[in-house]
């Protein structure tokens, strides 16, 4: 279980063809506290497992399912991604609930400036648009951030400045995919509506 709030911005250092999937291996600039084997890290939004750890560089892999439903399959060494550690009892809760379970990708079509802040507006499958509502939660690689506007096959988003400087959505163009995380509880009404008929 995550926050949505990202602790920092990670770079990828490698990321190897394993059979279906890929090894990711990633440093975190000024880690203080020494990650461990089995720990959780949301990497872009989505739950990986360290399986390697060496100062501030860790090994994660992702899955052939990981890889098809997320935009780490696109990642290469070089690229920067945002990190979060898992959840723990008694931490504060200042983004909403994550799960790092991605649900799916959006792209980005829009983005101006306002202000000091940046507008920014997502294209998606029109299947997950129904679990969002304007003012609600949504986590958008791995950031906690509130819904702006809400239609059919797309949804709008406003970042200060904070996240423009501290995530990777600051640096994000027209074009980019960004890894999605719809909002648990908008999920699990569906489904129980669903039940009901």
């Amino acid at each position: 279980m995550f926050t949505g709030l990202v602790e920092a911005l990670g770079r990828v250092e490698r990321a190897d063809e394993e059979g279906s999937g890929r090894r990711f291996r990633l440093a975190w600039p000024g880690l203080s506290d020494r990650l461990t084997l089995g720990e959780s890290i949301a990497v872009n939004g989505c739950c990986l497992t360290v399986v390697s750890t060496e100062g501030a560089t860790f090994d994660v892999q992702a899955g052939p399912e990981t890889l098809l439903r997320t935009n780490l399959g696109s990642k290469r060494a070089g690229d920067v991604v945002n990190l979060e550690r898992s959840l723990r009892v008694g931490d504060r809760l200042g983004g909403h609930f994550v799960q790092g379970h991605v649900d799916t990708t959006a792209t980005l079509i829009e983005r101006r400036p306002d202000g000091e802040w940046d507008f920014l507006a997502f294209a998606l499958d029109p299947a997950w648009t129904p679990l969002m509502v304007p003012k609600g939660s949504i986590a958008v690689d791995g950031v906690s951030l509130t819904l702006v506007d809400v239609a059919p096959d797309r949804f709008s988003v406003m970042l200060i400045p904070h996240t423009l400087a501290s995530t990777t959505l600051g640096t994000l163009r027209p074009g980019d995919r960004v890894n999605i995380e719809t909002d648990m509880l908008a999920r699990h009404v569906q489904k129980l509506m669903e039940a009901r008929g």
